[in-house]
């Protein structure tokens, strides 16, 4: 089946991560053992399976396999119209199901990798799913063809639907299923041109929605089985200390109590009949900390720190061109900047939680997680157990951003089940403790050099980052001779996850790494959402300061880049670019690159006072290839909603070493009053495959501070806005 991925056994890698870098953590020996003949097809999957993505039953229900997770972002149904277009399903009989990471251990990693982040589900497996689907279709066909003795090459496929023109017959897949099921199958099937595509392509209705209209949809939040107990956790409130004491003895009479237990060296957790019988005696267990030696850091030390950076010595280079120094000598102007963007929380609407079901010869988790095999390997540590004894159900997610990526919640559920052997444990976390001891979108400063000829042409730049590495952080054997290539997102070169797209003789883009105690972790977007304000603001900057039109002053730059500039011209031109704005009301505009997709856009916005009303967006995508259109608007708006809040509402503070938000009370979100209108331009050239769930939040940001400026005269570099007495109005 070489339509399936192929990967070392020896080398199995589970990729866990957001921001298009495989995040990997190896499974330990014991699930490389499992993988054999003991276990040849999953426990939990429908018959009639032809190839490992279809399976079909007798009644015509076509039942596809999805293993990216689904958290809203609509890529189950991206994928299922993928495999259902190259199987010529009937649309209306297809429904989805999810092998379990044991499942996929069992046969060898068939389907390969479970990970959704970085927009990663459709676009890096969009190949293997469709030859799945074409390698699906074949084997029906000819397995009508065999009943009816006739050539396979004379039989056609539509819609569930098989015909033998010549005489006449026709059978449904249903019909042939099982006959199907036995054949071998197919090597590397011929694909349709999307330009004949009838399914993918096309605006379908989500496969989940009604479920979630109606309420049937389980999320993890909701799951319960009988025998279940509650747990609530407090981990040590400032990052690297440790639990030093706890008297369980204050509040093991409490109402409904079962047990009071050291998690790890770090958390404690209470165990209880209801989850509000845990919190509430948990609030009440007197815990003594070790906050260890990071207690006096503040958000003022942090910035301090990464100050110091933006003139410090360093190695790690990520773009360079020419004399970038030189040419800033002998410029004819120079304009300076430094901007800075904070911490930020993923916030996500459900907060982390799994439920753990533990005995000595059973691990059995039922959670929310970004990648399925992640949530597999963190189970298996946990436990203790063979990996063939240890399973995850996926549920769906009540959100993701990339926080889902991370599998502590579920170490932690294990943890707290294995002291209670044969009870099965639900651990949610509060929201407090979600906010307040979370991973987080990390801390950076930029400082930017232009340089400016006689003729207001840009000659150099120059761009310092001084700030925190992810990967040092959650993946440090991914570092490149000390540097973290991720942090360049969007400011590269070239490449998939984010071109520069701007053509500037002398350049030099580095980074002065800084690391503060918090965890940083990939959020939506990730260093994309600073690097493009950073660039996309600053070249407004020179923009005005050679006395340019910012549009025109950017496609002069461009002329390499013609991806780039087709999604820059298209919003300039949707929203009027070159006409007078409405009175009272300013533009602003952007592009950026990322996640293999080329973005854009420009904003509309009035200020009164410190008031700004955002009235309108306009935003271009090419990602490639377009698999369902309707799905994407949905996906520019709603992460405009999440830049936007980031923008104006967000921002984390440290105290004392400790988080200060706890709630959404003071990290908010944008309300639907606030938000702008939203137009989507979408035009796949269909040459290439790139992501939508985040590469459009990174222009959200640049194109209303541009147009802020534009407004005002008054230029933004620190944010949230909030901070800057900045509200929207």
């Amino acid at each position: 089946m070489n339509f399936v991925p192929k990967m070392n056994r020896r080398a199995f890698v589970i990729g866990s991560a957001a921001g298009g870098l495989a995040l990997g953590f190896g499974l330990p020996k014991s699930a490389l053992a499992a993988v054999g003949d003991r276990a040849q097809f999953g426990e939990n999957l429908t018959s009639n399976e032809l190839g490992i993505w279809v399976a079909i039953k007798p009644d015509d229900t076509v039942c596809i396999r999805i293993v990216r997770a689904e958290m809203g972002q609509g890529s189950q149904t991206g994928l299922a119209q993928l495999i259902a277009e190259e199987l010529e399903a009937d649309w209306s009989k297809v429904t989805t199901e999810y092998p379990t990471p044991a499942d996929n251990v069992k046969r060898k990693r068939a389907w390969g990798n479970y990970n959704s982040s970085g927009s990663r589900a459709i676009r890096e497996s969009h190949q293997y799913v469709r030859e799945g689907g074409a390698a699906a279709r074949l084997m029906l066909i000819q397995a009508a063809a065999n009943e009816w003795k006739v050539p396979a090459s004379e039989c056609t496929a539509s819609n569930s639907t098989i015909t033998h023109a010549a005489s006449g017959k026709t059978t449904t897949y249903g019909k042939v299923a099982e006959a199907a099921a036995k054949l071998p199958v197919p090597e590397k099937p011929a694909l349709k041109n999307p330009k004949d595509w009838k399914i993918a392509g096309k605006p379908l209705k989500r496969l989940d929605t009604a479920d979630k209209v109606v309420g049937k949809m389980m999320y993890s939040i909701d799951y319960t089985m009988p025998g279940m107990l509650s747990a609530a956790i407090k981990d040590c409130p400032v990052f690297g200390g440790k639990v030093k004491s706890f008297d369980a003895a204050k509040v093991s009479g409490m109402k409904g109590v079962k047990k009071v237990v050291q998690v790890d060296d770090k958390s404690v957790a209470v165990v209880a009949d209801t989850w509000w019988q845990a919190k509430t005696a948990l609030d009440a267990l007197p815990i003594e900390w070790d906050k260890g030696s990071n207690e006096k850091v503040s958000s003022a030390s942090i910035a301090k720190w990464l100050e110091e950076g933006l003139t410090a010595e360093t190695k790690f280079v990520g773009n360079k061109a020419g004399d970038t120094a030189a040419a800033i000598a002998g410029a004819a102007k120079k304009v300076e900047a430094v901007y800075s963007y904070p911490y930020q929380n993923h916030a996500c609407l459900e907060p982390m939680n799994a439920t753990a079901l533990y005995t000595a010869d059973k691990c059995e988790v039922w959670t929310s997680s970004q990648n399925g095999e992640a949530a597999y390997a963190a189970a298996i540590a946990a436990s203790g157990l063979h990996a063939d004894k240890v399973d995850v159900h996926r549920l769906m997610l009540g959100t993701g951003f990339g926080r889902r990526t991370r599998s502590e919640y579920v170490t932690e559920a294990v943890l707290i089940a294995k002291q209670m052997p044969g009870t099965p444990i639900k651990l949610l976390k509060s929201r407090e403790e979600d906010m307040t001891n979370g991973v987080y979108h990390p801390v950076t400063q930029c400082k930017l050099t232009g340089a400016l000829d006689k003729d207001g042409n840009v000659t150099a730049l120059q761009m310092r980052i001084s700030g925190q590495s992810i990967l040092a952080y959650a993946r440090p054997e991914a570092m490149q001779a000390g540097a973290d290539p991720a942090t360049f997102q969007g400011l590269n070169p070239g490449g998939a996850e984010g071109a520069f797209g701007y053509d500037i003789p002398n350049l030099l883009i580095d980074h002065s790494m800084r690391n503060p105690h918090i965890p940083p972790w990939f959020w939506r977007g990730v260093n994309n959402n600073q690097n493009a304000i950073y660039l996309e603001s600053f070249i407004d900057e020179m923009a005005h300061a050679a006395g340019q039109d910012p549009l025109a002053f950017r496609r002069k730059m461009m002329a390499k880049f013609p991806k780039h500039l087709g999604v820059l011209n298209a919003v300039a031109e949707r929203v009027g670019w070159d006409k007078p704005a409405p009175q009272g009301v300013f533009r602003g505009i952007c592009q950026h690159m990322g996640y293999g997709s080329y973005v854009a856009a420009a904003a509309e916005v009035s200020v009164s006072g410190n008031k700004v009303k955002m009235h309108r967006i306009v935003a271009a995508t090419n990602p490639g290839h377009a698999v369902n259109p309707a799905q994407i608007e949905r996906q520019i708006a709603c992460s405009f909603v999440y830049g936007l809040s980031a923008l104006f509402h967000g921002g984390i503070t440290i105290k004392d070493g400790a988080v200060v938000e706890t709630n959404f009370d003071t990290f908010g979100s944008i309300r639907m009053a606030e938000m702008p209108r939203v137009e989507s331009i979408i035009m796949p050239t269909n040459d290439f495959w790139g992501g939508v769930g985040e590469p459009t939040i990174f222009v959200a940001a640049p194109a209303v501070l541009n147009a802020i400026f534009a407004a005002t005269g008054k230029r933004y570099r620190t944010f949230p806005l909030k901070d800057q007495n900045l509200q929207i109005g």
